[in-house]
Formats: C-alpha cells, structure tokens, sequence
C-alpha cells in the first residue's frame, strides 16, 4: 500500500484526485493540503493547512497547485525522505533549475500533462515535423476561462518536442497582433482560447502547399490526469533520487 499526501487538495483537480486514489486498492490517501484550509475556522478531517503540518508517514507527494508551492514541497520530502509528483504548469527557468537540482537528493516526476494522449501526441509531431519539411508549423490551445496561465504547460510541451526534432532551429511566437506580423519560415506560432469549461484541447497544424495536416488531442475530463498522475507516483515511489517525466513512463 502506497501512503500519498495531496497537495491543492481543495482545487477542482486536487478533489478528482482524492477520489481517483480512494478508488485505488494499491493507494492510501495519507492526508490532503490546501493552504485554503488555513482560513476555514474547522477544517475538513484529514485537510492540513500546510504540508509541514502533516504528521504521518508518506511515500509521495502529489502536486496540482501552483508553481509557489513547489519549493516547500520539495523542502518536505527532502525532510522525510519521500518522492515528488509535480504535475503544476508555469514554472519559471529558475524554479525549474532548482527542481533539476533537488532531484539530485530525492525522487521528483515532473511533467505538465499528465495524459497518456497528449505524450503520444509529442511523439507524433516530433516525427510529422521531421517528414514535413517547408510546412509552417502552429499550436493552438484552448483551456477553461479560469486558467491562470497562458499558453499552457503542454503547449509549450509540443513546441519544445517539435524544436528538438528540428535541431533547435525554430523561434516561438506567441500570437499575432499588428499590421506586420507575417510569419517567418523558421516560426512557431502559439495561440491560447480561454473560455467556458474546456478542459484542455491542444491542436498542432502542420501547414503546406495545398494541404493541412493536424494533429489534436482533447480532454474530455479531468480523469484522465488524475490516473496518469497515480501512474507517475506508482513508477516514482521505488526510484532513487533524479528526475523522472513521462518519457521513462511510456514508451512510443
């Protein structure tokens, strides 16, 4: 039985993960953190304030909050010796430097879409940009209008694999917005939607002479990152210290 504290607890998606783990033979839920809880005269049974008033003994820690948290998190498990699952988008260069650096002392999984989907999907463009050379290249991504972020953590995902397997070469631009905004060959263009409920659409269009091809992958609920991050915490809990995404998770 695996014991895993969930952090952001009270958020939309730290609910969708206490459930996922209470419905998981292999899962104890530990305890649960929101610093929203801080303010509430009674707090729920088993909701902490603050992951250093946890008392219990855990074995990792699930992470769908806000960038912020992450350095006390990370704090945490150092103290008690217990992995990291962060699946928060929107870090900084710096915030993510200093997770690559903590990994050196604990176990951290990090990944900004924890779908079985869209880590298919970065194998897929990675190969359409190879084979479809000359096409201009563009991501749209559309998120309910209460995301805070923008563009998402996943599509920056997409952009970054589809740089890599062009050698680096391509520059980001992030909308259009003028009278001289024509593309350059050598672009990406990266264009975010914030409205209603959407829970998360992403679409790569590969643009050429006379035909479109696109590559799209959407979200249908929040389920599905709940059980990919249930998977990470499962892979993570018997690893030694480094840093783990979902490309030691599944194979394409």
């Amino acid at each position: 039985m695996l014991n895993v504290i969930i952090n952001g607890a009270l958020g939309k998606m730290g609910k969708v993960l206490i459930d996922a783990v209470n419905s998981d033979e292999e899962l104890n839920l530990a305890a649960a953190v929101d610093k929203g809880a801080q303010a509430m005269s009674e707090k729920p049974a088993g909701i902490y304030g603050s992951i250093f008033d946890v008392n219990v003994k855990a074995d990792v820690v699930i992470d769908f909050s806000r960038p912020e948290a992450a350095k006390d998190l990370i704090k945490y498990c150092k103290d008690n010796k217990c992995a990291l699952v962060l699946a928060t988008t929107g870090f900084s260069d710096e915030e993510l430097d200093f997770i690559h650096e903590s990994a050196k002392e604990i176990p951290i999984f990090n990944s900004y879409n924890m779908s079985l989907g869209v880590n298919l999907m970065l194998s897929l463009v990675a190969k359409a940009a190879q084979a479809l050379e000359g096409f201009d290249i563009e991501i749209i991504e559309k998120h309910h209008n209460e995301k805070v972020d923008a563009p998402s953590g996943t599509a920056i995902m997409i952009a970054n694999e589809i740089n890599n397997a062009l050698d680096n070469t391509m520059q980001m631009n992030y909308g259009r917005y003028g009278r001289d905004c024509k593309r350059a060959k050598n672009e990406i263009g990266i264009h975010a939607v914030r409205g209603g409920t959407i829970v998360g659409d992403h679409t790569a269009v590969f643009a050429g002479k006379d035909e479109i091809i696109e590559i799209r992958h959407t979200a249908n609920s929040k389920q599905i990152f709940a059980q990919g991050a249930l998977r990470a915490a499962k892979f993570i809990s018997g690893k030694g210290s480094g840093f783990y995404n979902m490309k030691d998770l599944f194979s394409f």
